[in-house]
């Protein structure tokens, strides 16, 4: 196991463990959390974790603040979105995931040249900018993106809730087109993740974070920053661009507010801080709780409210349209109690 992951480990008994058992949750979602609701959730958590762990290349691994990243999100998707939208199938998938991953990386890779020579703050309003224009393109080209209205398609049968691939339920599971579509997001997910690992642990990945520590004494000596920066911003727009895509199979509908919106955007940010820089392992545990916040905290503050009613000023506290005030109080305490996230605290006191 230690040289599958390339010598790296979560770095802490805790973090350890919350890595197992987050993979065997989701290895084992359709068994131990039945219903739609909780496939949809084990989904995005599976394509958000790869999203935040790309953008932590960049962020954590690298130093590079860019918030373009869900621009390359977006392309995927629509790469995907767009043949099937035009009566693709599988073909439309496959096609779409590589087309979408080079378009991304080679973007990507001319914004980076063009720009990672000016200074931090300078690059990080270019890549929002090139954000912004991305959006306006997406709503204007309705010919192809559908504008705001985005793009509904049709995934292959074999992906459709009408398809049966055993008649017989197992451990109460119908083996189903959605069954099939989430184990096809977990693998993919399973293996960039993986990927993702060995990138950052490789003598490249060493490079890259000698960048982020001290950029004039890796220039002096002899890596070229520009050009190691460029590569690591086309491999994290490669991998955010299939997870668009994956993203765009799950929902069978792409639009600007689905993959492209600055939302999206703070969310990503707010996973690779909550869960910890440079460590790959803090955005996956990040995105797990940002999500599970997205789908549960609403209902879990009703239950509360519910259970307080006879009580002064609680139901009102507790309302389920303040959600996010209580998702921005939780991420107050990380940030506070957990200066460099869940697993880079956890690095930090088992070093």
């Amino acid at each position: 196991m230690k040289r599958l992951l390339s010598g790296d480990r979560p770095g802490h008994p805790i973090a350890a463990a919350l890595m197992l058992a987050l993979l065997l949750a989701l290895a084992f979602a359709p068994f131990l959390f039945p219903g739609t609701k909780s496939m949809a959730a084990a989904s995005r958590i599976c394509i958000f974790i790869v999203l935040a762990a790309s953008y932590d290349i960049l962020l954590g691994y690298t130093g590079i603040v860019s918030f373009a990243h869900t621009m390359f999100f977006a392309i995927g998707a629509y790469a995907v979105a767009v043949p099937l939208a035009n009566g693709g199938a599988w073909g439309a998938i496959g096609g779409g995931l590589v087309a979408g991953s080079l378009i991304a990386a080679i973007l990507a890779a001319l914004i980076a040249l063009l720009s990672l020579r000016v200074q931090k703050i300078f690059f990080s309003m270019i890549t929002l900018a090139v954000a912004s224009l991305a959006q306006i393109i997406a709503a204007q080209w309705r010919d192809v993106t559908g504008g705001e209205d985005g793009l509904t398609f049709a995934l292959p049968a074999t992906l459709g809730p009408a398809f049966r691939l055993l008649d017989d339920a197992f451990l109460g599971v119908q083996f189903n087109g959605r069954l099939i579509t989430y184990y096809l997001i977990f693998a993919v997910c399973l293996a960039l993740f993986w990927l993702m690992l060995r990138i950052v642990n490789s003598p490249f990945g060493r490079v890259l974070m000698a960048i982020r520590e001290n950029e004039f004494r890796a220039e002096a000596l002899g890596y070229r920053t520009v050009i190691y920066r460029t590569i690591a911003s086309a491999q994290a727009a490669a991998i955010a661009a299939i997870a668009g895509g994956l993203m765009a199979i799950l929902l069978r509908y792409n639009g600007p507010q689905s993959t492209l919106s600055f939302e999206i955007m703070v969310d990503i940010l707010l996973m690779v801080v909550i869960g910890g820089m440079g460590t790959l392992y803090g955005p996956a545990l990040g995105a797990t709780v940002i999500v599970l916040a997205q789908y549960y905290l609403q209902p879990a503050l009703q239950a509360a409210a519910d259970a307080t009613a006879s009580l002064p000023l609680l139901p009102a506290l507790f309302h389920p349209d303040r959600w996010l005030l209580w998702l921005g109080l939780l991420f107050i305490l990380i940030v506070y109690f957990l200066p460099a996230g869940i697993i880079g605290t956890l690095r930090r006191r088992a070093g």
